[in-house]
């Protein structure tokens, strides 16, 4: 397991083997500690008994809205992120059969990666270089050029998931974003 970031043996698990789970964690890594962002797709998968985008974009948005808040909510902002894992997950059944690893595992080169995660919904240009990043550097996915669309989040530096693949380096990249923000500079500076 590259990637470990919840503190949670079965919730690691499921982010190293579904690619789903990993892009519906990364969808909600904003806003809440990043153990608990990537904590969701584990939680979503206990309540829905699956996690099968193609399944999850048949639901109404309002259905998968109500199993996102459910008591412990899935999000601090349960939801917003509900309507984003229904679209996310729509757009995958519609555009990958569901298989959110699909995005990847054809093997594309940089560019083509990169424009297939900046189009996914709830995927904003830095929220694509850091899991393009995140790919690279826990994954192993690494086509020629990636750097240059990952950006900053390609350099050693722990600021991102991308960084995380355990607890101390979850405390280094949480450590370095508090220095950052008393700096009044950004993950990207």
């Amino acid at each position: 397991m590259t990637f470990a970031i919840t503190g949670d043996t079965e919730a690691d698990h499921l982010l190293n083997t579904d690619g789903t789970a990993l892009l519906i964690g990364m969808l909600l890594d904003q806003q809440v500690p990043m153990e608990w962002a990537f904590r969701g797709p584990k939680t979503l998968a206990e309540r829905l008994g699956h996690l099968d985008a193609t399944r999850i974009a048949a639901m109404s948005e309002d259905e998968v809205v109500e199993v996102c808040a459910a008591k412990p909510a899935i999000h601090r902002f349960p939801k917003a992120m509900g309507r984003r894992i229904h679209a996310l997950c729509v757009h995958l059944a519609e555009h990958y059969g569901g298989d959110g690893a699909a995005i990847w595992s054809d093997d594309p080169d940089a560019a083509t990666l990169y424009r297939r995660i900046s189009a996914l919904p709830g995927f904003g240009e830095e929220k694509s270089m850091i899991f393009l990043a995140l790919l690279a550097k826990r994954f192993g996915i690494r086509p020629e050029g990636w750097e240059e669309y990952a950006g900053p989040f390609a350099d050693d530096q722990p600021r991102s998931a991308a960084d995380v693949d355990g607890p101390e380096t979850l405390a280094r990249v949480r450590e370095w974003k508090r220095m950052q923000k008393a700096a009044g500079r950004t993950k990207r500076d």
